[in-house]
């Protein structure tokens, strides 16, 4: 009986907590209805989300661009889990998003990283993996982030740029091991 009881309490406690964040996030697609939609930090967004990909098809290796969409899907999921987390732990948090209802910056996410990296895999393919994941940790922690922060789109609050290094090495160096995965098993019709 006793434990009935505690489930209708952790029930409604769910509820009501869930129903909370719907309100907020009913707020903050108001919020960016009147203030960031067709705004100049929104268009920027547009633009980051469009002309990266437009780059890379552009200058892409034809015949290396299923391998590389591979590996770029796959920074897409880490970069948004982790910017997700990011977000929900308060770390820090997003203004100007694209899409409102997202806690992530899609054209960084979705966009910028994982183009940048596929480039950066297909440009001087033998050069070492781990320098280039240190250039590119270096270059998007020191710069890319402070950049989006002093335009005020991104808000650190319990994040510091250096944790961003190691983080970026990593899925740089996950990227390159999954570029350069070679076989895959044949689809069978059973």
């Amino acid at each position: 009986m006793v434990e009935i009881e505690e489930k209708e309490i952790v029930i409604k406690a769910i509820d009501e907590n869930v129903n909370q964040i719907h309100e907020l996030i009913q707020q903050k697609i108001q919020i960016w209805l009147d203030y960031v939609l067709f705004s100049g930090l929104w268009w920027l967004g547009i633009g980051l989300s469009i002309v990266p990909w437009i780059i890379w098809f552009i200058v892409r290796d034809k015949k290396s661009s299923d391998r590389l969409l591979y590996a770029g899907v796959t920074v897409m999921v880490i970069s948004v889990m982790l910017d997700v987390l990011g977000d929900q732990l308060g770390f820090w948090h997003y203004r100007f998003s694209v899409i409102p209802i997202l806690p992530t910056y899609v054209p960084w996410d979705i966009c910028l990283m994982p183009v940048a990296i596929i480039i950066l895999l297909q440009i001087k393919p033998r050069f070492s993996p781990v320098i280039k994941a240190i250039s590119f940790a270096l270059i998007t922690s020191y710069l890319a982030e402070p950049f989006f922060e002093w335009i005020q789109i991104y808000q650190t609050l319990k994040w510091k740029y250096s944790y961003s290094v190691p983080i970026q090495i990593g899925i740089y160096l996950f990227a390159h091991y999954i570029s350069r995965r070679k076989q895959f098993p044949k689809l069978s019709n059973s």
